[in-house]
C-alpha cells in the first residue's frame, strides 16, 4: 500500500488527543457518608467497573476515528498484482517532456533517438484510463503558451506524432521545473506524474547561470521518471564562433576573418579543412590540426569585390551531427560616411577636409562631410552621423557634454582635436563622461618651427594601421614617419578602457583610444593645422586621418549581428529613416514584422524565440536594406556526450530541487519499460473506505454516549 499525500501522515498524531484527554480527566470519587450499610460496598465496586469499561471503550473509538479520518486524507492506494485484480488506479494527470534538442537526431541500434522517445511516450499514453489528462511539453519549443491538457488518447498521440528535432533547444531542468510547476497549478488530478524522455545530453542538461530551482513544494511535487534513450557516442567537430578581426572593411581589401573550431571526440584529427564562402561563392580555405575538447582558431583573408552587407559563411566537413558544420556571418563593405564636422572658433578645417574628399580616397569609401560651427553643435541631432569630428572645440555647455557622451555609448564615433583657448574644465567634464583620463595644459609655443616631440612608439598591431606602413625589414623594423610637434597637448590616460596608439618621446600620448559603451573616441594631441606641428603636410596625414574616421565610423556594423537560435535579443541599428517600420526576411522568404521602438538615433529591434531557421536574415526599412543579421546554432549543442543516467538523476535533482529516479529499459526495451510503469501506477485508492470507518467510530463513539450515561460513584 502506498499513499498519495504521505505528508498528511504526521497528523496521525493527533489520535493521542483521546487519550490526553481521557488521563487528564481522571477524577477521584467524590466522598459521601452513608450509614454503615455493608451492601453499598459491593454497588461501589461493580459501578467502578462500569465505569471503567465505558471510557476505555470511548477513548478506543474516538481514536479510530480520528486515525481513519487523517488516513482517508493520506489517500492510501493499494498497489501490485492484488490491486490489478481487484480494480484499477487513481485519476492520473501526466506530463511528457520529450527532449527534442538536435543530438534526439541521431541514431544507434534501435533507431532514431527522438522516434524511441516517442515510441515510449505513446506506450505511456496507450495505458492512460477514461477520465486521465496528459500534458506534452518539449525542450524546444518555439512559444511559451501552455500545453493543452488532452483527455483522450488520440489527440496526445497526435501531439507526440508532430514532435520533431529543433535547435535552440532549453535546458532540460528548466522543462522540467516547467512541467511540475504545470501540473501544480493546471493538474485536474491529484495524482500526478512526470516523465522524461531524453538523451541526457551533457552541454543541454542543465542551465549554467540561471537557476532553475522551484521557490519550494507547494502540494507536494511527484517524482520524475527519467526514461533513458540512446546508447551510442558520437564525436563531433563544431564551428563554434565566428567573427570579423578587421575593423576597417573595404572594397578591394583584404579583410581578416577568424573561425573556432572544436573537436568534441576523443582522438585528434590532422589536416581538417574549413572552407568560407562570401556571396555563395568560395573564397578561402584553411587547414588545421584539432586536438580533442581544444578551440582551435583558424584564420581566413578575403577581399570584398562589392559596396554592402555581404552574406558569408564558414563550412567545415561533413560527420554524423551536420547541423554545427555550418556558421553564418555578415560582412559590411560601406559605400558611404555621414561625418559631422564641428568647427571650433577661429580654427582651420581645410586640411580635414581635403583628406577625406572624394579625390584622396580614390572612390573606394565616400564620406559625406556636413560642416557646422561650434555654436550650432546643441541644435544638432548626432543620432544621424556615423562619426562626428570636433575640430578645436573652444567651449562645451553640459548639455553639448551629456549629447556627445550618449552619443558615443550608443555606438558612434568621435575624433577629438584641441583648441589652444581651450576650457580646460569642459574638456576634462567630456573626457571624465567618456570614461578617459585629463587634460593638464600644452608643452611648446605654437608657430615657433620649434620640435619638443616626436613619435616614440607606434602600436603597429592595432587594425587602425593595418596596411598603412611599409613591411618590416629584414631585421623586422618598421619605419614610421614622425612630423615634428611644435605645439602639443598633455594628456595623461587613467582608465583600463584606453589604449595609446601613438606614444610620443614627451612621455603624453600623440593618439589615444577611448572606448566608451559601444563606441570609441580618438583623441589627438595636436590641431591640423600647421602651426601646431607639419603633420598637416605630411604624407602620414592623410592615410591617418581616413582610417581614423573609417574606424570610429564603422562602429559594430563592420561585422553584422550574430544571434541564438531560439533566444531572445535585442538589435540597436542606426541609420534608419525616422518612422520607417522594419521587417525582418528569413532565409527562406518569410517576412517577420518584430517589435521595435525608437531611440536616440537609432532604433530598438527585438527579437523573440520564434527565429529557429539558422541563417542570414535581412533587415529592410521600407524597400532598402539596412542591415543583415547571422542566426546560428548555440555551440552547447554541439558537444554530444551524454550523461550516465545515475549521474544525470543526481544532477537534475540537485538542480530542479525534485524528486528523480531512473528506469532504465533493460532487456525488456520500452515494452518492458510501459509495464513496469503500469504495475507500480496500477491500484486502488481506499480513501473512501477509511472515510466510512471514521463515520461509523464516530456514530459508535455517539450510540455509547448516549446509552451509558454517567454514574455516580458511592462513597
Amino acid at each position: 500500500m502506498t499513499f498519495l499525500n504521505p505528508f498528511v501522515l504526521f497528523g496521525l498524531a493527533a489520535a493521542a488527543i483521546p487519550l490526553v484527554i481521557h488521563l487528564f480527566n481522571f477524577r477521584r470519587p467524590r466522598r459521601v457518608d452513608f450509614s454503615s450499610l455493608e451492601f453499598l460496598k459491593e454497588l461501589q465496586k461493580t459501578t467502578m467497573q462500569r465505569v471503567r469499561i465505558k471510557q476505555w471503550l470511548l477513548l478506543v473509538l474516538r481514536t479510530l476515528a480520528l486515525a481513519a479520518l487523517i488516513l482517508a486524507f493520506a489517500r492510501p492506494t493499494l498497489t501490485g498484482g492484488l490491486a490489478g485484480t481487484l480494480g484499477g488506479r487513481a485519476s492520473t494527470s501526466m506530463a511528457l517532456v520529450l527532449d527534442n534538442s538536435l543530438s534526439m537526431a541521431l541514431r544507434d541500434a534501435q533507431g532514431e533517438y527522438l522516434e524511441q522517445a516517442r515510441a515510449l511516450a505513446a506506450g505511456l499514453i496507450d495505458q492512460t484510463k477514461p477520465g486521465d489528462e496528459v500534458f506534452v511539453l518539449t525542450t524546444a519549443t518555439a512559444t511559451s503558451a501552455t500545453p493543452a491538457a488532452y483527455k483522450n488518447r488520440s489527440p496526445a498521440l497526435d501531439a507526440v506524432a508532430d514532435v520533431a528535432v529543433q535547435p535552440g533547444a532549453s535546458s532540460t531542468a528548466r522543462t522540467l521545473v516547467r512541467a511540475a510547476a504545470l501540473l501544480d497549478d493546471e493538474a485536474a488530478h491529484l495524482n500526478k506524474e512526470i516523465y522524461l524522455l531524453s538523451d541526457l545530453q551533457r552541454s543541454t542538461l542543465l542551465d549554467t547561470l540561471e537557476n532553475t530551482r522551484l521557490d519550494g513544494p507547494r502540494s507536494g511535487f511527484p517524482t520524475v521518471v527519467v526514461l533513458p534513450v540512446g546508447e551510442r557516442e558520437y564525436p563531433n567537430v563544431a564551428v563554434s564562433d565566428l567573427r570579423v578581426v578587421s575593423r576597417i572593411v573595404e572594397v578591394g581589401q583584404p579583410a581578416r576573418i577568424e573561425a573556432t573550431l572544436v573537436n568534441h571526440g576523443p582522438a585528434p584529427i590532422d589536416d581538417y579543412v574549413a572552407s568560407l564562402y562570401l556571396e555563395g561563392e568560395r573564397v578561402a580555405q584553411a587547414t588545421t590540426d584539432l586536438r580533442p575538447g581544444v578551440s582551435t582558431p583558424v584564420a581566413f583573408v578575403v577581399t570584398p569585390q562589392q559596396h554592402g552587407w555581404l552574406a558569408g559563411m564558414v563550412q567545415i566537413e561533413d560527420d554524423a551531427f551536420e547541423h554545427d558544420n555550418l556558421r553564418y556571418f555578415a560582412l559590411h563593405a560601406p559605400e558611404q560616411r555621414k561625418l559631422l564636422i564641428v568647427r571650433g572658433d577661429g580654427q582651420r578645417v581645410d586640411y580635414v577636409a581635403l583628406a577625406l574628399s572624394s579625390r584622396l580616397t580614390r572612390g573606394r569609401v565616400i564620406f559625406e562631410p556636413q560642416l557646422i560651427d561650434e555654436s550650432a553643435l546643441a541644435a544638432t541631432a548626432l543620432g544621424s552621423f556615423d562619426a562626428v569630428v570636433l575640430v578645436g572645440m573652444r567651449d562645451l555647455s553640459s548639455g553639448e557634454i551629456a549629447a556627445l557622451v550618449r552619443y558615443v555609448d550608443s555606438g558612434g564615433g568621435l575624433l577629438f582635436f584641441p583648441s589652444q583657448a581651450a576650457q580646460a574644465s569642459d574638456y576634462n567634464a567630456l573626457l571624465s563622461g567618456l570614461g578617459g583620463g585629463a587634460f593638464s595644459g600644452f608643452s611648446g609655443t605654437q608657430g615657433s618651427g620649434q620640435p619638443i616631440a616626436t613619435f616614440d612608439r607606434v602600436d603597429l598591431e592595432h587594425p587602425l594601421f593595418e596596411g598603412v606602413f611599409d613591411r618590416p625589414d629584414r631585421q623586422g623594423r618598421t619605419e614610421v614617419e614622425s612630423p615634428d610637434l611644435y605645439y602639443a597637448m598633455n594628456y595623461t590616460p587613467s582608465a583600463a578602457s584606453e589604449q595609446t596608439l601613438i606614444q610620443l618621446s614627451n612621455g603624453f600620448p600623440f593618439l589615444q583610444e577611448i572606448r566608451h559603451g559601444r563606441g570609441a573616441v580618438f583623441v589627438i594631441a595636436t590641431a591640423p593645422d600647421v602651426t601646431w606641428s607639419d603633420l598637416p603636410v605630411r604624407g602620414l596625414f592623410i592615410p591617418l586621418l581616413y582610417r581614423s574616421i573609417y574606424y570610429l565610423s564603422a562602429g559594430e556594423s563592420v561585422q553584422g549581428d550574430q544571434l541564438l537560435v531560439g533566444k531572445e535579443s535585442e538589435l540597436r541599428l542606426t541609420g534608419v529613416p525616422e518612422g520607417a517600420t522594419l521587417r525582418l526576411i528569413a532565409p527562406g522568404g518569410e517576412e517577420i514584422m518584430p517589435e521595435q521602438r525608437s531611440l536616440f538615433g537609432a532604433v530598438l529591434l527585438q527579437t523573440d524565440a520564434s527565429l529557429r531557421i539558422p541563417g542570414i536574415y535581412d533587415v529592410f526599412a521600407g524597400e532598402t536594406r539596412v542591415r543583415r543579421i547571422a542566426l546560428n546554432l548555440d555551440s552547447r549543442e554541439s558537444n554530444l556526450q551524454p550523461y550516465a543516467p545515475e549521474e544525470a538523476v543526481e544532477r537534475l535533482a540537485d538542480a530542479t530541487g525534485l524528486p528523480v529516479r531512473v528506469l532504465d529499459p533493460g532487456p525488456g526495451g520500452a515494452g518492458g519499460v510501459i509495464a513496469t510503469i503500469e504495475a507500480e501506477r496500477t491500484g486502488i485508492e481506499l480513501w473512501n473506505v477509511f472515510l466510512l470507518f471514521a463515520l461509523l467510530f464516530m456514530i459508535a463513539e455517539m450510540l455509547v454516549s448516549m446509552q451509558w450515561r454517567p454514574e455516580t460513584a458511592p462513597a
